[in-house]
């Protein structure tokens, strides 16, 4: 009989790592603005504290929950997913800030339905593809299909609006479709059909606009368009080595925007300097090892895609956030996973890994 795998411990050590070191870094990121704000400076410190907690146990409870049974579910779902993401264009139930109505505000908790469409979508585009197999290949029975229901749950988080978000979603959908089966043609065709509908949505809305301005030439207009990269840019070198010590760094003073959401690899880059920067990106560089040993030692494809795409999910959205940070990329609205400040994500990728840590327990082992 062929011995199956455990649990990869692994990737289990270095998800819980992932959170320790993001509730230590939100601490120390947003202690000054939360006293500022709140009046108590362990706010954010206490309610991250509690999602990793919640995190912790949705992940233990995936882990030994059978992901096969996802197959079943991956309906309903994706149908829970676009309810709550029609539930934000209702005036009331949605919750706007910044401009964007992207939260659903229950009591005192917050939840964000686009961080749960992405999940939910690679748990129905894993079930899709198996389920069409080499049937893929064909428009109207494979492909069309994942081309209208991921276009309608893009076009849902392009309402909010989420460009970010609504990118990504693509490019994930892009890649599952690739290593499902899909022809080349067809995904050559989509991107090509694409292009001009992204350079419009970037041409004639001025923010975006700005933002790509910003990024091309960062030091034009340091204290307007590129306010946000200029000073992720100064708190890198501001760290130099080894950083300025933790809790020690100046530019989460009311400089850095986000410091404990979008921008906290900054502020990891000036406290830790580039010690602790590098080992953050090792970390997740052996997260996705991992996670791509988990797909290809699983032999059935539900499972390979399933792990495939939340890897990609997480390590996707790692790299973009660490790419804007050092101005490698446009400025998008992206946080680091495990690491940022917010409850919907932290709870969205532990959820994911309790699935994929159960994939690796079918997995064949070497």
């Amino acid at each position: 009989m062929r011995e199956r795998a455990q649990y990869d411990l692994s990737l289990l050590i270095i998800t819980i790592s992932l959170i320790g070191v993001g509730i230590v870094i939100v601490y120390s990121a947003s202690a000054i603005l939360a006293a500022d704000r709140f009046g108590d400076g362990y706010y954010f410190l206490k309610k991250q504290a509690l999602f990793g907690a919640f995190a912790l146990v949705i992940m233990m409870v995936m882990m030994n929950t059978p992901y096969t049974l996802l197959k079943r579910l991956a309906y309903p779902i994706l149908g829970l997913s676009l309810m709550s993401l029609i539930l934000l264009l209702i005036p009331g139930i949605g919750y706007k800030v910044g401009g964007s109505t992207r939260w659903i505000r229950l009591v005192n908790l917050s939840f964000q339905p686009s961080e749960f469409a992405k999940l939910a979508l690679i748990i129905f585009l894993a079930y899709f593809l198996e389920k069409k197999g080499d049937r893929m290949r064909t428009f109207s029975t494979g492909f069309l299909p994942v081309l209208i229901i991921s276009g309608i749950t893009i076009y849902l988080v392009m309402l909010q609006p989420d460009f970010g978000v609504a990118i990504f979603l693509a490019t994930m959908v892009l890649m599952l479709l690739f290593i499902g089966g899909a022809r080349i043609s067809y995904l050559v065709s989509s991107i090509l059909a694409a292009i001009p509908i992204i350079y419009l949505l970037i041409m004639r809305v001025d923010y975006r606009y700005n933002r790509i301005i910003g990024f091309l030439n960062p030091w034009e207009d340091p204290s307007r368009t590129s306010f946000q990269i200029v000073q992720s840019l100064l708190a890198f070198g501001s760290g130099g080595l080894f950083g300025t010590g933790l809790g020690g760094g100046s530019q989460k003073l009311f400089f850095l925007p986000a410091p404990h959401t979008d921008f906290i690899f900054s502020v990891i880059g000036e406290e830790l300097g580039m010690v602790g920067a590098t080992i953050t990106l090792g970390l997740f560089a052996l997260f996705t090892i991992r996670g791509i040993r988990i797909a290809l030692m699983t032999e059935e494809s539900f499972g390979t895609l399933l792990a495939v795409g939340i890897t990609a999910m997480i390590s996707m959205q790692a790299i973009v956030n660490m790419g804007v940070v050092l101005g490698l990329l446009p400025t998008k609205g992206l946080t680091l996973p495990f690491i940022s400040y917010g409850g919907t994500s932290l709870l969205v990728n532990a959820m994911g890994v309790g699935i994929l840590l159960n994939i690796s327990s079918k997995a064949r082992s070497t």
